[in-house]
């Protein structure tokens, strides 16, 4: 059997970057991981500042449509470190909150994937083919916390 998940008020919807889950990572409070993801983009960048808006964003929504603005530029190594900055925030999410932590786990050693219609990246796209990047972090995070009981 496999896990399928995407939408916060979907069954494993705290799976979801956008879920409702704060975390705290170099000293700050973020709202969600989405927060933290985008706003790492522009870390050391002209655009550094984008880093602090996306940080106040009201939604997950709004952090991420910033993050997202193809107008700005990224920091220079973004594409050697996303999906290191992405399992940072996802470990850390599932360490700060048990409740969520709890469902990770009741997951046993099925696979994980990303029902993004459009992402091929982090998720497995509406082909069903994608690379599932978040789904793998998910399945990786899940066994490292495993290791620790």
């Amino acid at each position: 059997m496999t896990i399928y998940f995407y939408k916060v008020n979907e069954p494993y919807g705290c799976f979801s970057n956008f879920s409702p889950h704060s975390i705290e990572l170099q000293g700050e409070t973020w709202q969600t991981v989405e927060h933290y993801y985008q706003a790492q983009k522009f870390i050391g960048s002209l655009d550094e500042k984008l880093a602090s808006i996306i940080k106040a964003a009201s939604t997950p929504e709004q952090a991420a449509a910033l993050g997202r603005d193809c107008s700005r530029q990224l920091r220079s190594n973004w594409q050697q470190v996303k999906t290191q900055v992405m399992r940072l925030a996802v470990l850390q999410k599932f360490l700060t909150h048990q409740d969520i932590q709890a469902i990770l786990l009741s997951t046993a050693n099925l696979i994980i994937v990303e029902n993004s219609p459009n992402d091929y990246y982090w998720g497995c796209g509406e082909a069903k083919t994608g690379d599932n990047h978040l789904g793998k972090i998910l399945m990786s995070v899940r066994e490292e916390i495993k290791s620790k009981l």
